[in-house]
């Protein structure tokens, strides 16, 4: 299994338009075959900034969710482009 942790701060101002958007990509993503789970938090102190956490079988299912149209059309289309930052890490668990 890998995980995924990313965090992402929105522009100013555009942080309303993210959460369609997250919404958009959360749905298909759970139905990927090898996608384990995948939940979008969002900072109660910061509503700019949001945080996902997403499990995939293996990394070959990573690059599948990330080849897939629905991540080209909702994060790389949509939500890079209003993006201030983004910062994404891969995690293995320790005892499977």
């Amino acid at each position: 299994m890998i995980c995924v942790a990313v965090t992402y701060v929105i522009r100013a101002g555009r942080e309303e338009e993210a959460i369609p958007l997250f919404c958009e990509l959360g749905a298909p993503t759970r139905a990927e075959p090898g996608c384990r789970m995948y939940l979008v938090h969002r900072s109660p102190t910061d509503p700019r900034r949001f945080f996902l956490y997403e499990q995939y079988d293996d990394p070959a299912a990573l690059d599948a969710h990330r080849a897939s149209p629905h991540f080209s059309r909702y994060a790389t289309g949509g939500l890079f482009p209003i993006l201030e930052s983004r910062s994404p890490e891969l995690f293995e668990p320790l005892f499977p």
